[in-house]
C-alpha cells in the first residue's frame, strides 16, 4: 500500500444518519473517510420511485467540486435507490461522470451490490429494503440485468419516510432480512445505505447460514479491491473474507 494514506470521497443523501457510521466502522487501515452531503430531494416527502430517481439525476458538479479538495483516491456515490430506480445504464453512466470530474475511481452503491453478489459467486438472492414497493421492483429488474434473480422480494411493510429508513432498529432490520429468506436464496441482500445492516451482518449469517450484502458493506469492499487493500481487522461478514 501506498505510504501515504488513501482518502475514501463519500456523497451522502442529506438527511442519512447511518452512512457515515458505518464508513467510519469499515474504514480500512491506513485510509481516511471524507464526507459531502446531497440534496436534490424533498426531506418531508415519502422517499419514494419520483423522489429517489430526482436525486439520482441532480446536479452534483458543486458536490463533487467540493470533494474534489481533499484528493480523494475514490468517490463513493452513497444512494443505493438513486440509481436502482434509473437502471444500470445510467447507473454506469454517472459512475464515469463522477469519475471523469473528480479525477478520482468511482463506485456508486448499486454497482457495488452487483460486485459483491458477483464475487461470492452466487445467482440466486433474497432481497429486503426499507423502500417503497415501486423501488423494489426497480431494484429486483436492476439485479435481474446483472445475472442474479430474486426468489424472495420483502420490504417493511409501511412507508417509511426519509428519516424512518434511518430509524429502524438493528432488530427490526434483522427480522427483515430474515423475512427475506428463502430455501432457494443463496444469499440475503439489505439494500440502503440508511438501513442499519452493517450491524446485523454476522447475526443474520450465523441464523441463516448464508451470505449477506449490504449497500455499505459492499462499497467498502469494493474499493478494497479496487485500491488492494487487505482486510486488516476489519469484518464484515462473508464477503470480507474473500479479501
Amino acid at each position: 500500500m501506498d505510504s501515504r494514506k488513501k482518502k475514501i470521497g463519500v456523497l451522502v443523501p442529506y438527511s442519512n444518519t447511518n452512512l457515515e457510521p458505518d464508513m467510519m466502522r469499515l474504514c480500512p487501515d491506513g485510509c481516511t473517510m471524507h464526507f459531502q452531503r446531497l440534496g436534490g430531494y424533498d426531506v418531508d416527502k415519502v422517499p419514494d420511485s419520483d423522489q429517489m430517481a430526482g436525486l439520482g439525476a441532480s446536479d452534483i458538479d458543486h458536490d463533487l467540486t467540493m470533494i474534489s479538495g481533499v484528493r480523494p483516491a475514490v468517490v463513493l456515490y452513497g444512494c443505493t435507490s438513486a440509481t436502482l430506480t434509473h437502471g444500470r445504464a445510467f447507473d454506469r453512466d454517472l459512475a464515469a461522470r463522477i469519475k471523469r470530474r473528480s479525477g478520482a475511481l468511482s463506485l456508486t452503491a448499486a454497482e457495488s451490490l452487483v460486485r459483491g453478489l458477483g464475487a461470492l459467486g452466487v445467482a440466486r438472492v433474497g432481497f429486503a429494503s426499507p423502500y417503497v414497493g415501486q423501488i423494489n421492483a426497480e431494484a429486483v429488474a436492476f439485479l435481474s440485468g446483472a445475472g442474479f434473480q430474486t426468489v424472495r422480494c420483502h420490504d417493511i411493510g409501511r412507508s417509511l419516510s426519509n428519516y424512518g429508513q434511518g430509524e429502524l432498529t438493528p432488530d427490526e432490520v434483522y427480522a427483515l432480512a430474515v423475512a427475506a429468506d428463502h430455501p432457494d436464496a443463496q444469499a440475503i441482500v439489505l439494500s440502503c445505505t440508511d438501513m442499519r445492516s452493517v450491524e446485523v451482518i454476522g447475526r443474520v449469517e450465523a441464523a441463516l447460514g448464508k451470505p449477506v450484502v449490504t449497500s455499505n458493506q459492499a462499497m467498502v469492499f469494493a474499493l478494497m479491491q479496487d485500491l488492494g487493500l487487505p482486510r486488516g481487522v476489519q469484518h464484515a461478514g462473508a464477503l470480507f473474507d474473500l479479501l
